[in-house]
């Protein structure tokens, strides 16, 4: 599904080169969840914003299923955006003129694809979501957790490869954390979604399939769940963590 391979990624600040990405190299499959976690300045968000194409990576390579993602033009990689890659934000990014049901439907509207067809998705991951009750709302009247919710059900409407997450609980407290992590392993079981998640906390990348360590912008260590529960994967993730601030 996505296949990172010796991915780098420099900046320039003034004089200095400052290196982020030092060779990077994971695969994703289809139907898994997977988290990204590292200490701040490991790499992750540079590298969620490579693989999206938003920022261009210095060389390697990124493939989205057949497609090799750096070779693309802007109005390629815009189309690819926005029907092959969903995107869930840390805030929200709802608009807060449209109700919870058109904000959900705002990547159709944005590819003029708003069919029967798209409306009924609508409507299913409403339900699926646990939003229903809330679709006439607005963003202003609805909790942390319905937003993040909401947000999830947006990623979804297009059918994408892959949804991709960038802290999606970070403005979270405990329950809506529960809520919104709950809201991925749905889309994951009910809707075969494919989700790359960055996060630094541990017990949200405890509900994935598989977490991968960045320190300094290589990839330090992968745990993968296997057949333990919850609980004792997040000991292990913790464990490693403190492992590496050891080190």
């Amino acid at each position: 599904m996505l296949k990172v391979e010796n991915l780098h990624k420099s900046y320039q600040v003034g004089k200095n080169t400052y290196e982020v990405l030092k060779g990077v190299s994971l695969e994703v499959k289809k139907g898994e969840f997977v988290a990204v976690m590292g200490p701040s300045g490991s790499g992750k968000t540079t590298l969620l914003n490579c693989i999206s194409c938003y920022i261009p990576a210095g060389s390697g390579s990124i493939r989205l299923g057949d497609t090799e993602l750096a070779r693309l033009d802007e109005d390629s990689l815009a189309e690819i955006r926005n029907q092959k890659l969903g995107f869930v934000f840390q805030d929200f990014l709802l608009l807060d003129g449209l109700t919870v049901r058109q904000n959900i439907l705002l990547p159709s509207i944005i590819g003029g694809l708003v069919t029967d067809l798209v409306e009924r998705r609508a409507d299913q991951l409403c339900e699926v979501f646990g939003i229903s009750g809330i679709q006439d709302k607005y963003p202003a009247e609805i909790s942390g957790g319905e937003k993040q919710r909401t947000a999830v059900a947006r990623a979804l409407i297009n059918h994408p490869l892959l949804i991709l997450a960038d802290e999606p609980t970070g403005n979270l407290d405990s329950k809506s954390t529960r809520t919104v992590i709950r809201s991925f392993e749905q889309a994951k079981d009910s809707l075969e979604a494919t989700i790359f998640m960055v996060t630094h906390d541990s017990y949200a990348a405890s509900f994935c399939d598989r977490v991968v360590i960045l320190r300094d912008g290589v990839v330090w260590r992968a745990l993968e769940k296997n057949a333990e529960d919850r609980e004792h994967f997040q000991d292990r993730l913790l464990d490693s963590i403190r492992e590496m601030g050891r080190e």
